[in-house]
């Protein structure tokens, strides 16, 4: 991990992080080709309604027809021709798109906000005819990595605490980070909402100490502000540089890019 883009982390010391940090890649799979009939929940979570998981509780639920039919059988299945509706709108599959933002300070992330306050979503409002929506959130003043997509399916994979995914921070802090306060949070610090462990902590190597490099995979609100505020400190800077193996490479702050068919089927993997 780089500090501001420069230099490497440093290090730690003994019984510490030794190198770089470095996300784990696998070769992507070759992703087949839809096949007809479809399982009815598989047909809506391709068109960005909700999960496979979640779309099975609509069905039972019977807010989804298939010809005008109220459809409540689990594991139904539907062709290319039929007309399938959801809360009587017509459901259709849509491409699935991908943006990687590098999110700038004070916007907010999510779809709307009542107070007007300026969002992610006006960052990337050309990016998609069809409505994107935010993998998990940032808080106002964080920067950093953040993937939008209509992908609800995968979005909510790599949202699930099971699934593991990584994420590294760049953190400024408002003083030097005692080595004894970082070997507290390696060992795991206990917040009232129950134990936090990191994967990794680091000095940032030639910044001040003041700087650490932070890789956990915890998707608890504002986790990371919260270990250090635990320990006394207080957080001045906050950037994401890393979410499930992407980085902002290449983007300044307020860009976006669609992610690459390699990228995209790498996070399927995970």
């Amino acid at each position: 991990m780089k500090n501001k883009e420069k230099g490497r982390m440093r290090p730690a010391r003994k019984g510490g992080v030794r190198g770089r940090f470095r996300p784990r890649f696998r070769r992507p799979k070759k992703e087949a080709a839809p096949e007809w009939p479809m399982r009815l929940n598989k047909y809506l979570a391709h068109a960005g309604i909700a999960s496979r998981r979640r779309a099975d509780e609509l069905i039972k639920n019977g807010m989804v027809t298939v010809n005008g039919e109220v459809i409540t059988e689990m594991g139904y299945k539907v062709n290319p021709e039929d007309e399938v509706r959801f809360g009587g709108e017509p459901v259709v599959p849509e491409k699935k798109v991908y943006v990687l933002l590098n999110k700038p300070k004070n916007y907010i992330t999510t779809t709307k906000d009542e107070r007007n306050r300026k969002t992610v979503m006006d960052l990337v409002k050309d990016a998609s005819k069809y409505r994107l929506y935010p993998v998990g959130r940032l808080d106002r003043k964080t920067t950093g990595v953040l993937l939008l997509t209509n992908d609800g399916q995968l979005a909510e994979k790599l949202l699930h605490p099971k699934n593991k995914v990584e994420k590294i921070y760049h953190v400024v802090l408002d003083r030097n980070l005692k080595q004894s306060d970082m070997q507290k949070i390696r060992e795991g610090l206990k917040l009232n909402d129950g134990m936090i462990y990191v994967d990794e902590i680091s000095y940032i190597q030639g910044a001040p100490r003041s700087e650490v490099g932070v890789k956990l995979h915890s998707g608890r609100n504002r986790i990371v502000r919260r270990i250090f505020k635990h320990l006394g400190y207080d957080v001045k800077k906050l950037d994401r540089v890393m979410f499930a193996g992407l980085t902002k490479k290449g983007l300044e702050r307020g860009q976006w890019r669609y992610l690459t068919d390699k990228e995209v089927s790498f996070l399927k993997m995970l």
